[in-house]
């Protein structure tokens, strides 16, 4: 009987271990091997337009609402890229901030006018709790994104 119970505890322990260690997958496999560096991307990112790329990145934050959203550091500390995906599609893990994220996913620009670049940095400032000035808007603006499709996000190092 004490056989079986130590045998059930260390089953039980093991198994919360691999739950802790498994590194989370999201969204759809990926399937591109090669990276492309967020620095290039920003660097000229028309040319990656419509292209679906593999980029490597430190999680700066998260859509703190409904995890929609991601912004990755830029490899050179330069610069971020966000990953955005639909309300409910894949759940970006708040906890994840430091962390780093493999993502697959497609290059994207929104053009705005002032009036809707105004709306949008509006609507990122409620969902982060922040308050947001209009007059920083000086005119209208591209942005450019990532449509994900797929992510992996690594462990923290301890």
């Amino acid at each position: 009987m004490k056989l079986k119970l130590i045998l059930s505890a260390l089953l039980f322990f093991n198994a919360i271990n691999f739950a802790q260690t498994e590194e989370p997958k999201l969204g759809n496999e990926i399937t591109l091997t090669k990276t492309t560096k967020i620095s290039d991307i920003l660097a000229d990112p028309d040319s990656y337009l419509d292209k679906t790329v593999l980029v490597e990145g430190e999680i700066l934050e998260v859509c703190p609402m409904m995890g929609c959203w991601m912004e990755l550091k830029s490899d050179d500390g330069e610069g971020m890229i966000k990953v955005k995906v639909k309300d409910g599609e894949i759940v970006f893990p708040t906890e994840a901030v430091g962390s780093t994220a493999l993502v697959e996913g497609t290059v994207y620009k929104i053009e705005l006018t002032r009036e809707k670049a105004i709306e949008h940095f509006e609507h990122i400032a409620e969902e982060k709790g922040e308050t947001f000035d209009p007059s920083t808007i000086t005119g209208p603006m591209t942005i450019y994104q990532i449509k994900g499709l797929g992510a992996q996000i690594h462990n923290k190092e301890s």
